[in-house]
């Protein structure tokens, strides 16, 4: 006598939609272990940094915040890091295409070149472009000589350094992107009679701008905590080519740990804010988009 087997019934549709499928199991167990690693590498040292500037008085903390040197340190190290990323986002973009759309020789050693600002070290970095740079380098003495315009140890060479730690950032933010963007869509544009332009600015410009702004908000963030690759081109004169980190470090030196602290809250806040609203339009790009 055969067994009678039981028979499943077919789980609907709808329910099968609302089961989450979960391929490691035990949220409650991973949402902790994430929320504590990152107050143990994040939230701590922040809570430090913000516990140490309240043992200054208000007025200490606003005239070490506000001294004359301190905001010229300020507007040149957020005004370049902002020049630096804007000009990441025009030709990194332009790279970002180069190695997605087009094949040519040597093209694996160029996208390899990209990630180099990444493995060098900015000590490394800082030396070498001085070298260049300088009034007696290779590029430097052609640039001032004939240009009349002198890159190191001046505000051109914060700029210069701050663009060569940052491309990698917009590149490999947006090559991604490219690769699976959709080229029947410009093919189709095309065929309707769009011009190269309108195709770039109505069908690839959208799908890209997200991740351009990504990639400018990472490469401004890096640039406004930059110290390694800068101190050697700078020069470091006071009012003239000093950047924040360095103040922060000449505070540390002298044993002003308050005073440090409470440069460095001010360059947190800002940049939080400033993420913030980047982070705000990326949003809102996305959701302009469709996606």
């Amino acid at each position: 006598m055969s067994a009678v087997l039981p028979v499943t019934q077919p789980v609907p549709f709808e329910a099968r939609k609302r089961a989450p499928y979960r391929v490691m199991p035990g949220f409650k167990l991973s949402l902790g272990f994430t929320i504590f690693y990152l107050t143990l590498i994040v939230l701590i040292p922040l809570s430090a940094l913000f516990l140490k500037t309240f043992t200054m008085t208000w007025e200490g903390f606003w005239s070490a915040v506000t001294s004359e040197r301190v905001m010229a340190s300020y507007r040149l190290t957020f005004g370049a890091s902002l020049i630096g990323a804007t000009i990441n986002v025009i030709f990194g973009g332009i790279v970002a295409w180069v190695l997605v759309r087009y094949r040519f020789p040597g093209k694996r050693f160029i996208d390899a070149l990209v990630d180099l600002p990444f493995a060098l070290p900015t000590a490394v970095a800082g030396i070498t472009l001085t070298a260049l740079y300088s009034s007696n380098g290779w590029i430097g003495q052609f640039v001032e000589g004939t240009l009349g315009i002198k890159v190191a140890f001046t505000p051109i060479g914060v700029v210069l350094a701050l663009t060569f730690i940052g491309l990698p950032f917009v590149v490999r933010t947006v090559q991604p992107v490219l690769e699976d963007a959709e080229r029947e869509l410009e093919e189709a544009a095309a065929s309707l009679g769009a011009s190269s332009w309108q195709t770039f600015t109505k069908v690839v410009f959208p799908t890209v701008m997200p991740s351009l702004v990504t990639g400018f908000a990472l490469a401004f963030a890096r640039a406004t905590g930059e110290y390694g690759s800068v101190i050697f081109i700078a020069g470091n004169m006071p009012m003239v080519s000093e950047i924040t980190p360095l103040f922060i470090i000449t505070k540390l030196e002298q044993y002003d740990y308050a005073g440090a602290t409470a440069i460095a809250v001010v360059m947190l806040v800002v940049s939080f804010l400033m993420l913030l609203g980047i982070n705000m339009l990326q949003a809102w790009a996305r959701g302009k988009s469709g996606k």
